[in-house]
């Protein structure tokens, strides 16, 4: 059974009885992402079923997925205008972008990880006006305390490297957070960029030969459906590495902090599901998602030879051994 099929028969066996009652009629959204599916889709999924939506049921999903090529992003928003999909479902800055300058009408629902305010999305947080509402997730702003848990970890490291999509909206704001970060602990900031996996390939190969101690991975939204890419390259060249998501430590990354990526994907189909029932995107505030996870895993931790203070593992939110 493919994903999207076992989305629509876990959405429906959980949430078509009622949905077939209040909506007979199939509505179609577009899903415009500037990275790859991974679990975006699924999560998406359950929030449009805890809002009584289904795909294969009461609902068409039309999927626009750029995979790293923003460039694409704007012919793709203008393709799902032009389809008149009743909400367009964003992921990552760069495609809510594409999206507001496509359309005024359509309602736009986001999950962003810069300033929504600065970016020019909303007017504002509280009552962001227009076609475009969302939930904001913490990214930049976390760079600070993942480096002081690479510290924590690693206090002897001298050179830290970070890998950056340069094509991200927030890769200034991620560099410069991470440099005064660095220079806080001592140390010194290395930056390399990728934005394709052939870049990622030979960041890291670079990376390793100027002997770095360590890395922090960036959270763009290209990166981050990376972890099969990103995860097995680190471990290939002994690379203590700390990343944004949970899913980087699940597939066998040493740490991760941030917040829910899931939850917040989750959010953003509950609030598409309440602007297809007829709430307007300018009267809902743009969530933030503030929860924050330390996930370590500890099998990676004894391949790298690495021991990890029990102060800090007793703060974390998931050991993996």
């Amino acid at each position: 059974m493919r994903r999207r099929e076992f989305i629509a028969a876990l959405g429906a066996a959980a949430a078509w009885p009622v949905v077939a009652r209040a909506q007979p009629s199939r509505l179609t959204i577009g899903l415009l992402g500037g990275g790859s599916p991974e679990d975006n889709e699924l999560a998406f999924a359950r929030g449009l079923a805890d809002a009584g939506y289904v795909e294969g049921g009461n609902l068409t999903i039309e999927y626009r997925w750029a995979r790293g090529e923003y460039g694409v992003l704007r012919e793709m928003a203008a393709d799902l205008v032009a389809r008149q999909v009743s909400v367009i479902a964003t992921f990552g800055t760069n495609a809510a972008l594409a999206a507001k300058a496509a359309t005024t009408k359509i309602p736009i629902v986001f999950v962003n990880g810069g300033d929504p305010i600065a970016s020019g999305l909303v007017q504002s947080l509280d009552r962001p006006g227009g076609n475009v509402t969302g939930v904001n997730v913490l990214a930049p702003a976390l760079n600070a305390k993942r480096l002081e848990l690479l510290h924590e970890v690693l206090p002897q490291a001298r050179t830290i490297a970070m890998l950056i999509n340069p094509r991200a909206r927030n890769a200034e704001p991620n560099i410069d957070a991470s440099k005064t970060a660095v220079a806080a602990l001592g140390q010194q900031l290395v930056v390399f960029n990728a934005s394709s996996d052939e870049e990622i390939d030979a960041a890291f190969a670079q990376l390793s030969r100027q002997g770095v101690s360590a890395l922090i991975v960036g959270t763009d939204i290209f990166l981050n459906s990376r972890s099969n890419v990103i995860v097995p390259l680190a471990s290939r060249f002994a690379i203590p590495a700390i990343y944004g998501f949970r899913r980087f430590a699940q597939v066998g990354g040493l740490m991760s902090y941030g917040t829910n990526d899931a939850e917040a994907t989750r959010l953003v189909g509950l609030y598409t599901g309440r602007i297809l029932k007829g709430e307007k995107p300018g009267d809902l505030p743009v969530q933030q998602s503030t929860k924050v996870e330390l996930v370590i895993n500890l099998k990676t931790a004894k391949a790298l030879g690495i021991s990890f203070p029990l102060t800090l593992l007793g703060r974390a939110d998931e050991v993996i051994e």
